[in-house]
């Protein structure tokens, strides 16, 4: 299908896995790599090397005549940012640079957590376009933000293509209430990834990583780029999850869920519109 190989890292984890087999099932040549064994039998063709993003010159050699590096490496939850910067951070910029050696276009696994404390929308209130501030709900959510403002300044300065995925919450089925406005398919992601690396052009592009939920938190992004439309919705679960809630205020009421509370100090009560906020 591809004349070039893919290279996938992360390609150890949930959603690597299922890439991995998804993608290798579409007739694409992978190169897999991660931090930790691959738990899977190898797809037709594709190979396997345990790697660290924080040694460049690893990667620079698994992304050797790759045609696209879709990037799911790194660390995946809230974490200190000590253990956050070197895979997120340096991890980061060796995948630009092997991009950039390479002439590969980088598809970013970035998150809604680099927007997380944006207020959920109420009622008719606008949903957020894929140009809204950053508003990174910690370290991790910070860590995607510098992730795609790498790729911003990438394209920018040497033409490396990019696409950012902000993936809301991917997973088998959505688990409670705020799933039905952040769910993404697994199917919708794979058939993402098989149009990010297929679309002719993208440029730098952002694109929020949820299914066809009609409450979604999220409208304008550059999904046309690609060719993307997703196929599935949270609504077939809605029966099930819309009554799943916290009784916690920070994680109800904004984007990035319970991801908000963690290490949560702000004075002043948990609304952004309080005497301390001088937007």
């Amino acid at each position: 299908m591809h004349p070039k190989p893919i290279l996938l890292t992360g390609a150890s984890g949930a959603l690597g896995r299922m890439l991995a087999r998804e993608l290798g099932a579409a007739g694409f040549t992978l190169r897999l790599t991660d931090i930790h064994p691959f738990p899977d039998p190898l797809p037709p063709g594709a190979r396997f090397v345990k790697a660290d993003l924080n040694e460049g010159l690893a990667i620079i050699r698994q992304a050797e005549g790759c045609s696209t590096i879709l990037h799911f490496g790194g660390v995946s939850v809230e974490r200190p940012f000590e253990e956050i910067i070197g895979p997120n951070l340096r991890g980061l910029y060796h995948i630009y640079e092997a991009a950039r050696r390479e002439g590969a276009r980088v598809v970013f696994a970035s998150s809604n957590h680099t927007i997380g404390f944006h207020e959920r929308p109420q009622g008719n209130a606008a949903r957020l376009d894929h140009d809204c501030q950053f508003r990174p709900d910690g370290y991790y959510g910070l860590s995607k933000a510098y992730g795609e403002l790498m790729g911003r300044m990438y394209w920018d300065k040497h033409g490396v293509e990019n696409v950012n995925v902000r993936i809301g919450s991917c997973l088998p089925q959505p688990n409670n209430a705020r799933g039905l406005s952040t769910w993404l398919s697994y199917p919708d992601l794979a058939r993402m990834m098989i149009r990010c690396i297929l679309a002719e052009r993208v440029g730098h592009a952002v694109i929020w990583g949820a299914s066809a939920n009609p409450a979604s938190f999220w409208a304008k992004d550059h999904r046309d780029r690609i060719g993307w439309t997703p196929e599935d919705s949270a609504e077939a679960f809605r029966a099930e999850i819309e009554t799943v809630v916290t009784d916690d205020p920070v994680e109800e009421r904004y984007q990035g869920g319970f991801y908000c509370p963690i290490e949560y100090s702000r004075k002043g009560g948990f609304s952004p519109r309080d005497a301390f906020d001088l937007e």
